[in-house]
């Protein structure tokens, strides 16, 4: 297997959130050949590629996903984000880092693994969904997943290709995600001539105040596991449009991401308490995305840092900070979650690489994983 023309073939794909527009058909032949049995599970707008090898034993999971965030000002790119650019060592495009280059590595490593491996004593499966990095309107993998457990599958071990590594290759891996809640507010004012503010309801000056209190508010403190809570925002839209009006209403977009020591339910409480004690008219609508999870038993985990300790010669560190991923959707199988992928510095942002050789340690240690498991299970 050629792994820098699959990177370049897949980055060529503009599979922007939630569509895959035909990574799976690439993908999918290459696992059949394998001796894969692939299926598409679709349902919403969202499309999934789930194959299996083998047929006894715990079954150890790929997951992964084939979407990719918009790419921004494309006038800004260096190079066009989806012409997977090759400049030296790097190929250059959105999905480069998360997640194409880091599903070309493990298919790499599960060529040479089923092509030298006699009776494998163990199933491998790899899941990859379209809308990883979308909107749960458009559908998420905890649907196929319910399917999964109705159909009495079970995934023991899941290996998230998310990129995880922060200098270096391989010197972080992720056992644990904090929970997103965001929100969308609307504070109602009264709109107006901006000359008569006697007879208007500024909006924009209510919503000051409250942006400060949130701002400096300690949700909680984190633990060994999770840093603090954070609140963020990341829109407000106000104004008419004409610069001698009032307007009526604003609207701010926000997010929490938190960790075990709060609650989605105990943040909407403090968050609305905030609002009330201002005394504003006010909406609010919540989307709860992703509840906090933690791998708490150690065989998956150990096995991972192993791997890693044995292809690169490097102890990695846990931590469990950054976005949310799919991996949120795994406690339901009881599996164990360990993210490993490759350097994080540039994805979502203009001119997204990733490094070839990098991806090649990957595999690498993909396969030392596959070994290990295999080893394990004799």
């Amino acid at each position: 297997m050629n792994l820098e023309n699959l990177v370049t073939d897949l980055i060529k794909i503009e599979s922007i959130s939630p569509k895959d527009k035909g990574c799976f058909d690439i993908i999918e032949p290459i696992l059949n050949e394998l001796g894969f049995v692939s299926e598409r599970i679709d349902y919403k707008n969202v499309e999934n590629l789930y194959s299996v090898y083998g047929n006894d034993g715990p079954t150890f999971c790929f997951l992964g996903h084939t979407d990719v965030v918009p790419t921004g000002p494309e006038n800004l790119w260096t190079h066009p984000p989806f012409s997977a650019k090759k400049v030296d060592d790097k190929i250059y495009g959105r999905g480069a880092a998360d997640m194409k280059g880091n599903i070309c590595a493990f298919l790499k490593a599960l060529s040479e693994f089923v092509n030298t491996e006699e009776n494998l004593n163990f199933k491998i499966a790899i899941l990859l969904t379209s809308n990883e990095e979308g909107e749960s309107d458009d559908g998420f993998i905890d649907i196929l997943l319910d399917k999964l457990i109705q159909r009495g599958e079970k995934i023991d071990y899941c290996l998230v290709g998310e990129p995880s590594s922060s200098e270096i290759v391989g010197d972080t891996i992720r056992i644990g995600r904090r929970g997103s809640l965001s929100g969308k507010l609307k504070i109602l004012g009264k709109q107006g001539h901006i000359a008569y503010p006697e007879k208007i309801i500024n909006p924009i000056f209510l919503v000051s105040n409250i942006i400060t209190e949130l701002k400096e508010k300690k949700w909680d403190v984190g633990n060994d596991h999770f840093q603090p809570t954070s609140f963020q925002i990341s829109n407000i839209n106000s104004g008419t449009g004409a610069g001698n009006i009032v307007p009526g209403e604003l609207e701010m977009d926000f997010n929490f991401r938190f960790c075990s020591e709060s609650t989605s339910e105990g943040l909407i409480e403090e968050f609305e308490k905030i609002l009330n004690s201002h005394d504003i008219d006010y909406k609010v609508e919540w989307n709860l995305s992703g509840l906090p999870f933690l791998t708490t038993k150690t065989y998956f985990v150990d096995l991972v840092i192993d791997s890693i300790r044995k292809v690169l010669g490097r102890e990695p560190v846990i931590n469990n900070g950054g976005g949310t991923s799919d991996g949120r959707f795994m406690p339901v199988m009881d599996a164990e979650i360990v993210e490993l992928g490759p350097l994080n510095e540039t994805i979502h942002k203009i001119d997204e690489n990733v490094s070839l050789k990098d991806l090649k340690d990957l595999s690498k240690i993909y396969l030392e994983i596959l070994k290990k498991i295999a080893i394990s299970n004799s």
